[in-house]
């Protein structure tokens, strides 16, 4: 591929308001959809992980290109420039991966804080990829960076996506989702601006392409395309994402037993499920793949692999309610269930239980007064 630069150069350029207001809307609503389609996805089968993930993936990774692109319809030259078309879809591609990749390390590996921050690094980069990809799709023109933009966009970027997984990721609720839609929306919109800001534009003659020239009306046909495909999802989405709030009526109350009535035994022999409650409504949980139980006040909190879960009962009723399914009481603010422990640490008198795949436990202590329980317990 040879070129012929040209005398004309830009820097600076405007772009259309309604289009750039446009993009930020578009990449909000892609963020939106895509961590909305991840939202509960732990307790789900690995089969229904794999298709919500993928899903996710295409909406984020869609959203970042169309964010793009409906900007880069907004970009005002006074020179005409087309589009190679092969290197504008493969931008589309890389950030649908990267966004998978990241994706499939919140999902299916052990969150912690540092996985968090890895997979929101991950699509940062997968942002600016698309980027500069798209960018270097350009014909007819040529695109020249500065230092200080692409540094200013490349700390955006990642910093801002590694803040949405962070809060979108911190505490699965309403709130954390909407939060980490805007850090991404804006993740997406600043890395385009912040860059183009810092880009000059060089008239030039391409001779000879990769793919098939197109102008700038044929991707507006693709942008509106992908992103009428997005609104449908983020529609979709949204009333799966208003549901929990949708007030339902109390069933009435059964009357009261009279006073000789011997009071309903509170709980099974064999305890299934533990109930948490999460934005409205009470979910279950299997008691199997809670790893302890931890008091906060009058109620108490449960670990999952992956989740940390509200639950109604006091410690002293989970410790009742779960001593068929084998949960120890290692110290006056905790049980622990043996299953999920992965190594004991005897401390003198007292002890530690340590938890290597429970993403928000560490650690639990054990008093001096239960360590001979659990010990027992554990095969020790």
């Amino acid at each position: 591929m040879s070129a012929v630069e040209s005398d004309m150069e830009f820097q600076g350029v405007s772009h259309n308001p309604w289009l750039s207001l446009a993009s930020l809307c578009v990449a909000l609503i892609a963020g939106f959809t895509g961590l909305s389609l991840t939202y509960g996805l732990a307790n789900k089968t690995a089969v229904h992980r794999k298709v919500s993930v993928t899903l996710a993936s295409v909406a984020l990774g869609g959203g970042i290109w169309s964010m793009h692109f409906v900007a880069m319809l907004g970009l005002q030259l006074p020179i005409l420039f087309y589009y190679d078309a092969a290197i504008t879809l493969l931008s589309a591609l890389v950030a649908i991966l990267m966004v998978g990749c990241a994706l499939l390390i919140m999902h299916f590996y052990t969150r912690t804080p540092g996985s968090v921050a890895l997979a929101g690094g991950i699509v940062g980069v997968g942002i600016l990829a698309m980027h500069y990809i798209g960018m270097s799709g350009l014909e007819l023109c040529r695109t020249i960076y500065s230092f200080p933009g692409v540094a200013l966009a490349t700390l955006s970027s990642i910093g801002l996506s590694i803040l949405a997984f962070r809060v979108a990721y911190g505490r699965r609720e309403h709130r954390n989702i909407l939060l980490g839609t805007l850090c991404f929306g804006i993740s997406v919109f600043a890395v385009h601006f912040v860059a183009i800001a810092g880009t000059r534009f060089q008239a030039i003659e391409f001779v000879g392409t990769l793919g098939p020239a197109m102008s700038k009306e044929v991707l507006a046909m693709g942008v509106v395309l992908s992103s009428f495909v997005l609104c449908g999802a983020f529609l979709l989405t949204g009333v799966t994402f208003l549901a929990p709030q949708t007030a339902k009526a109390a069933p009435p109350a059964e009357p009261a037993p009279p006073p000789s009535a011997e009071p309903p035994d509170p709980a099974p022999a064999l305890l299934q499920q533990v109930p948490y409650e999460l934005a409205g409504r009470t979910f279950f949980v299997d008691a199997d793949a809670v790893a302890a139980v931890r008091a906060e006040g009058h109620y108490t909190y449960l670990y999952t692999r992956s989740e940390k879960l509200f639950c109604v009962w006091t410690i002293t009723e989970a410790e009742k309610r779960l001593a068929a399914r084998n949960f120890i009481r290692c110290h006056r603010s905790f049980l622990v269930n043996p299953a999920h422990v992965s190594s004991f640490e005897r401390l003198k008198d007292s002890g530690l239980c340590h938890f290597d795949s429970v993403a928000h436990l560490n650690k639990v202590p054990i008093s001096r007064s239960h360590i001979q329980s659990l010990r027992s317990a554990l095969g020790l």
